[in-house]
Formats: structure tokens, C-alpha cells, sequence
């Protein structure tokens, strides 16, 4: 197995491995906030215009961290930046 494959390998494993943590544990984030806003909003209906905003800045913030494990996804998938590196060492060996 040559130091191409052995990069592609990796870089797939860890997309793959990146992009389902980045939806489990957002999800489950999610989930146990808006459990917690609903039980607040039982307990509290007057304060219910403060508690909905704080939920869906609260929320913004915790869908933001599935963005970034997606895009670090998409990133070794289609611009790995060990790509040129791993050329330029093959093309030096070839050379040599």
C-alpha cells in the first residue's frame, strides 16, 4: 500500500468519523435543550418571549458545531491539504 492510498484511506475514515460525532452529539444537544425550554415554559408561561430567544440562540450555537464537522468533512474529502504534499514527495522519489 503506497502513501497515497494510505492518505485517502485515512482522510475517508476520518470524514466519515467526523460527520457522524457532528450529528450525534448536536442532536442530542438539541434535544436536551428543548426538553429543558419546554419544562421551563411550564413552569414559568410569563417569561416565555425570554426563554423562546435564549432557546433559539442556544440552539444557533449547537447546529453551528454540525456546520463545522461537516465542512472539516468536505475539506479532506475534495481539498485535503495532505494531497500536494504527498504528490510532491512521490514526485521527488520518482525523480531521484
Amino acid at each position: 500500500m503506497d502513501s497515497m492510498t494510505l492518505i485517502a484511506i485515512a482522510s475517508i475514515v476520518i470524514a466519515g468519523i467526523s460527520t457522524s460525532l457532528g450529528c450525534v452529539a448536536p442532536a442530542l444537544a438539541e434535544g436536551r435543550s428543548v426538553a429543558s425550554a419546554l419544562t421551563s415554559l411550564a413552569q414559568q408561561p410569563d417569561a416565555s418571549a425570554t426563554i423562546t430567544r435564549t432557546l433559539f440562540v442556544g440552539l444557533a450555537m449547537i447546529e453551528s458545531t454540525a456546520i463545522y464537522c461537516f465542512v472539516v468533512s468536505m475539506i479532506l474529502i475534495f481539498a485535503n491539504p495532505f494531497w500536494n504534499y504527498a504528490v510532491a514527495a512521490a514526485a521527488t522519489a520518482a525523480g531521484k
